[in-house]
């Protein structure tokens, strides 16, 4: 997958949608991808299992959240 220092993650996308809307997709999935918090144990381990679903790592936890970060409203 062809990445660079600009646009990272969204190279995959080459020459197509312009460079803000591959700017909107770094933050989104860097958000996403990392690590959060979980709200029973309070240990980074929560990850994205789809789309809405968090689980944690550390205890076992399974929520439902937004899309792309685990909080809710």
């Amino acid at each position: 997958m062809p990445r660079t220092k600009k646009v990272g993650s969204s190279g995959r996308f080459g020459a197509r949608y312009g460079k803000g809307v591959k700017k909107r997709v770094i933050e989104i999935e860097r958000v996403q991808k990392r690590k959060h918090v979980c709200p029973h144990c309070l240990k980074p381990g929560m990850r994205r299992l789809a789309s809405g679903i968090w689980t944690c790592r550390k205890c076992g936890l399974k929520i439902a959240g937004k899309a792309y970060e685990p909080g809710t409203g």
